[in-house]
């Protein structure tokens, strides 16, 4: 069978990353009968530079690694980027038009919805089967930096239009979350099938990348863990708030660890030394050092800002994978099911201090109910999130006849 996936944003194998598309680029190559090629952008989304294709390991792959012209952007909201995806778009359609194959299947990751767009012509042109896999909700995602009554709707109309588009002209869909593969559906009643399969992580490289990095510390100190994306969908600065309101009142061996990188970092790093708190900005880390200094925390943060449209992320997964208790924010019912429903932590409401506060200090101040609710989230980890197990089902759906 002969596959083409096409993934606008993502790591290629060179990269420090955990890559859902070069994983199930691998798990369909190995499939001798499989004849794979995955297409991505020139230009790294997650560092904001062009890729040097040369320094690839192409020869080790089992599957053909294509990069198609994108000129690039330096903010993630900006019109040079939505620029960027168009330019990336028109290149894409003209390699597609000149390939020496006709796909079997093309599995197609949205966003951008410029890809997903021209990939979904070509696809219906071509009388070709075509799987999306919804990664992220635009223009939801962005009605969260720019949101004004009435004008937001009128801006955003064109691009949920073309998402709408996108989502009814696929075959199956494949979605990073329940919520994700409901929105998809709710315009395409057509689908032949529908999975919801978490981005996850195999559990057996996250255990060595823990066994190989994670420190012990001989102290009292609690370390809470965030990690991720420092931009405008994630309240970093109600965790400190909390955190400040634990220091005034005497507890105080608190340490805040924020593993990540983002336009809103200064702003996070001058607010923590503002509150006067205990905290450590990382920056991004290499993925094998990022498993081994989160394994090293007692508690996990998901704090995320009010009306957001994120669903299951990368985070919670790590978080799972961990094994540790959560204090979330997020909206989002699915994982606050996912909270519930395992006993990972707790939900909080959103904004809420002094609620936030008060979580944490039941876990700070029980040790035993640390380890229950962590050991409850990497069952979870086990159960939902261990790409080993869930992602055959992408596998077994790529392949049907």
């Amino acid at each position: 069978m002969q596959v083409l996936i096409i993934a606008h944003f993502m790591q290629t194998p060179s990269e420090n990353g955990n890559s859902r598309f070069t994983y199930i680029a691998n798990l369909l190559g190995d499939k001798k009968e499989n004849q794979i090629e995955l297409i991505t952008s020139s230009f790294s989304h997650k560092y904001k530079e062009q890729r040097v294709i040369s320094n690839e390991p192409i020869d080790k792959l089992n599957y053909k690694l294509k990069t198609i012209n994108e000129p690039g952007y330096k903010k993630n909201v900006s019109l040079k980027r939505f620029y960027s995806h168009y330019i990336m778009g028109k290149n894409l359609k003209k390699y597609l038009n000149k390939l020496d194959y006709k796909p079997d299947v093309i599995y197609c990751a949205v966003p951008s919805l410029d890809v997903g767009r021209v990939t979904a012509k070509y696809a219906k042109k071509n009388n070709i089967r075509f799987i999306i896999d919804v990664q992220d909700l635009w223009p939801e995602a962005f009605k969260m930096v720019f949101n004004l009554p009435i004008i937001s709707n009128l801006i955003f109309w064109p691009m949920k239009k073309l998402a709408n588009y996108i989502y009814k002209n696929a075959d199956d869909i494949v979605a990073v979350s329940e919520t994700y593969a409901n929105r998809a559906s709710g315009v395409n009643e057509k689908y032949k099938h529908k999975l919801s399969v978490f981005l996850g992580t195999d559990l057996d490289f996250f255990d060595e990348c823990k066994k190989k990095n994670k420190c012990i510390f001989d102290d009292e100190i609690i370390r809470i863990a965030y990690i991720g994306t420092l931009g405008h969908s994630y309240d970093i600065k109600c965790i400190i708030d909390a955190i400040k309101l634990l220091n005034d009142r005497e507890i105080k061996n608190i340490k805040f660890v924020i593993m990540g990188d983002g336009p809103l970092k200064q702003e996070f790093e001058n607010y923590a030394k503002q509150k006067n708190i205990d905290s450590e900005f990382t920056g991004r880390l290499p993925y094998e050092e990022m498993v081994g200094k989160l394994c090293s925390c007692d508690i996990a943060v998901n704090p995320i800002m009010h009306n957001a449209a994120q669903s299951i992320i990368n985070k919670v997964g790590d978080y799972a994978a961990a094994g540790l208790p959560v204090v979330s924010t997020q909206e989002c019912e699915e994982y606050r099911k996912l909270v519930e429903n395992y006993n990972i932590g707790f939900n909080c409401d959103n904004g809420n201090i002094q609620d936030i506060s008060e979580k944490l200090e039941r876990l700070i101040k029980n040790k035993e109910l640390r380890t229950k609710m962590g050991e409850n989230n990497r069952k979870l980890a086990e159960e939902k999130f261990d790409r080993r197990v869930t992602y055959k089902q992408i596998v077994d759906l790529v392949m049907k006849e």
